[in-house]
């Protein structure tokens, strides 16, 4: 029903993970295969062509009003794919989750001020963290049985009188990891007897692997409502980056007053037609294409995981219960860091995420997209089997 082999050419389309790639990379290999930010090689949902093809045909593209029906949508997606119900006014629109992170820490915290962060974890929670001239707290993970871990014992005694907020990836990025209630309610507990905000970003939460079920955090941890902001969107799920739509919601209305006074402070209360629209449509219609797009991704993670712990003897693919991002430990192959990435940019002419740009835990690891038709992927796989040819020997 929906062809995830079909190889769509997007090179010369303004497309980032493509016509970026030689500039940020110096790969400059006419047939250079992108495997770094996170975005789809695929489709979207017909459903989204459909509905952003009607507005094309109408021909008139003026202001966007009205968020209710939006707002609506999310609500309804979040009780049939995640039992949550969620108020659709606790809800505010944003031009994605990162711009949501920035303008949720100029309303609730103040320059200087801490935020938790517990990396290796998304290299833009770093990035909007120090552009806000706030400064980041490092509470890293460790590696227990083949999953990351929070240590809690240890960021209690980091904590300082700035520390005001935490950033919680859920799922993980980029080590593929889904929290157990368990652990969430323990860092919600946390946060409560320590008076910080939990900002959890679940923009992830729907790419779901091979059975896992993501909990989102108010389910999780009710008891917390008054201090917990979540934050989601569209845009992972069915590829829709470039709309650049986000929401983050929460039901205590101080905390949602002071995010919808930064929005209009910063003139981001009109809304991306197109975007909005086609953020909708794939709430309200995109269930089919998401379940057949899982197996596909389950399947090509499988894929992924054989034939690179296969190429390169000694690496070590993370288990992966969400996203679409391999998260992959060369240290057992005996090859300095700069090595390997030598091998993967000049022999396989391939592009990936450095490890080190998701924080602390990440020197040794390369993060690796494989969402892409299986043609092109097996083309990756080909050229990092060639790369690594010699540690096989």
């Amino acid at each position: 029903m929906f062809d995830f082999d079909r190889v769509i050419d997007r090179r010369g389309t303004h497309a980032s993970k493509w016509d970026m790639m030689a500039k940020l990379s110096g790969i400059t290999a006419a047939d250079a295969i992108p495997m770094w930010v996170a975005d789809m090689d695929f489709a979207a949902p017909p459903g989204v062509t459909e509905e952003l093809t009607a507005l094309v045909t109408r021909a008139v593209h003026g202001y966007y009003a009205d968020t209710g029906s939006w707002a609506n949508a999310l609500a309804g997606w979040m009780a049939r794919r995640h039992g949550l119900s969620i108020d659709p006014a606790w809800v505010s629109p944003t031009p994605g989750v990162v711009s949501a992170l920035g303008l949720i820490l100029q309303a609730v915290t103040e320059p200087g001020d801490e935020v938790v962060v517990f990396p290796p974890a998304y290299h833009a929670f770093r990035k909007i963290i120090l552009a806000n001239e706030r400064r980041i707290l490092d509470a890293q993970l460790s590696l227990r049985q083949g999953r990351y871990m929070m240590d809690l014992d240890a960021l209690a005694t980091q904590l300082t009188p700035r520390t005001k907020i935490v950033f919680f990836c859920s799922p993980h990025n980029p080590g593929g990891t889904v929290w157990s209630v368990e652990e969430i309610r323990a860092l919600a507990t946390f946060c409560a007897e320590r008076n910080l905000i939990l900002v959890s970003d679940e923009i992830h939460c729907d790419l779901l692997l091979g059975g896992a079920k993501h909990t989102p955090t108010l389910s999780a941890a009710p008891e917390i409502a008054d201090r917990l902001i979540t934050c989601v969107a569209a845009t992972k799920t069915f590829n829709l980056a470039g709309a650049h739509v986000g929401a983050c919601f929460t039901s205590n209305p101080l905390l949602k007053q002071k995010i919808d006074a930064r929005i209009a402070a910063s003139g981001l209360s009109s809304y991306n037609a197109f975007g909005m629209i086609a953020t909708e449509a794939a709430w309200r219609t995109g269930d089919a294409w998401l379940d057949a797009l899982l197996a596909y991704l389950t399947g090509s993670h499988d894929i992924f995981s054989t034939r690179i712990e296969r190429a390169a003897p000694g690496a070590r693919s993370m288990r992966l219960d969400a996203t679409y991002l391999a998260w992959v430990d060369f240290s057992g192959t005996g090859l300095p860091a700069e090595n390997v990435a030598a091998r993967i940019k000049d022999r396989a002419r391939i592009y990936v995420s450095p490890g080190e740009q998701f924080g602390p835990g990440g020197a040794t690891w390369l993060r690796f997209n494989f969402a892409t038709p299986r043609p092109i992927l097996n083309e990756a796989l080909d050229r990092l089997d060639d790369a690594f040819k010699d540690l096989r020997k």
